[in-house]
This record gives structure tokens, C-alpha cells and sequence, in this order.
């Protein structure tokens, strides 16, 4: 799991809103980078918790 493609979305919307005064677009791109960030901390926490178990099981 992956979330830098939602923060590049994101940071792009978010780019675009600002370029076209669109409050809309500005916030839908910062809540695709929040988006992004969750996952990249699930993926991470994911990531550990495998670990975790790999290594218990040893």
C-alpha cells in the first residue's frame, strides 16, 4: 500500500485550485494528500506488524 500517488493527486489539485482561485479544488487535493499520508502510515505499520510476527515465529 502505497500513498504517494494520492499526495502527487493531491499536491496537483490542490496546485490547481490555488492557480484557478477554485476552494474546491484546493481542498479536494489536500484531503487526496492527507489520504495519501494515511496509507503510507498503514503500509508502514503493516510493514512492522509482519515483521513482528515473522520474528516471534522464529
Amino acid at each position: 500500500m502505497n500513498g504517494t500517488t494520492d499526495k502527487v493527486k493531491g499536491r496537483v489539485e490542490e496546485a490547481a485550485g490555488v492557480l484557478t482561485n477554485d476552494k474546491k479544488l484546493k481542498d479536494r487535493g489536500k484531503m487526496d494528500q492527507a489520504a495519501g499520508n494515511v496509507k503510507d502510515v498503514i503500509g508502514k505499520t503493516i510493514d512492522k506488524a509482519v515483521a513482528a510476527v515473522n520474528h516471534a515465529k522464529r
